[in-house]
């Protein structure tokens, strides 16, 4: 029945406003994860083209990881992705939400 079939899109639109599709998603072999890379699953998830469980068991990744990736969109945009810049863009956000 078509209740059953899970409609995606062929395609979203990416951090950087391009279209993503399934096959320009990084692959699956990503070691090196870079902030367009998450940036780039991030949309993807957001935007139908790949579930959650899809993208942990495509990439390896643990709910915890990929959830840190998503809130670090949220609150900080691209740059909330950075590595070396973690801790003060969570240090932004707590001082935020104190006042």
């Amino acid at each position: 029945m078509i209740e059953n079939q899970k409609i995606r899109p062929a395609q979203v639109i990416g951090p950087l406003g391009e279209p993503l599709t399934l096959d320009s998603l990084p692959p699956p072999s990503t070691t090196r994860w870079v902030v367009r890379r998450k940036a780039e699953v991030v949309a993807a998830v957001n935007g139908g083209l790949l579930s959650i469980d899809d993208v942990c068991e495509r990439y390896q990744l643990t709910l915890e990881e990929f959830a840190s990736w998503q809130r670090a969109v949220d609150r900080s945009g691209m740059q909330g992705l950075r590595v070396t810049r973690i801790q003060h863009y969570r240090d932004l956000y707590e001082r935020q939400q104190k006042y």
